[in-house]
């Protein structure tokens, strides 16, 4: 379960892009992303999801995949029984290859993005 990570700035890598990249606009521009996952991709999809309540098991998880949860509630299980679950406004990131479960627990939605490696 230590691989499924919250998407958030505590949990990435902090980095603060050139500002030679951009056509800076405002003098007091400022960004810095706090990346948690990468590197090279083989393909991508990503787009809006619905679930009913069950579950589903996965030998491996075929692709990073980042959800965002919109509505209701979902936890995410690893092979050995550890759990993590998930509710409107929070994210998290879940590896390729990853070994468990999915389990909607209540009707939800996500947006998602899926990277193959």
């Amino acid at each position: 379960m230590d691989a499924v990570r919250v998407v958030s700035a505590a949990n990435g890598e902090r980095f603060v892009p050139p500002l030679g990249d951009y056509h800076v606009l405002s003098a007091e521009w400022t960004e810095a992303e706090f990346r948690v996952f990468g590197g090279a991709a083989s393909a991508f999809t990503g787009g809006y999801w619905t679930g009913e309540p069950g579950a589903i098991r996965f030998d491996s998880w075929p692709y990073d995949e980042i959800c965002f949860i919109l509505k209701g509630r979902v936890a995410v299980q690893d092979d050995s029984g550890r759990r993590k679950e998930f509710g409107p406004g929070e994210s998290f990131h879940i590896p390729q290859g990853f070994r468990g479960d999915w389990i909607t627990l209540e009707p939800s939605e996500k947006v998602f993005v899926a990277v193959s490696r």
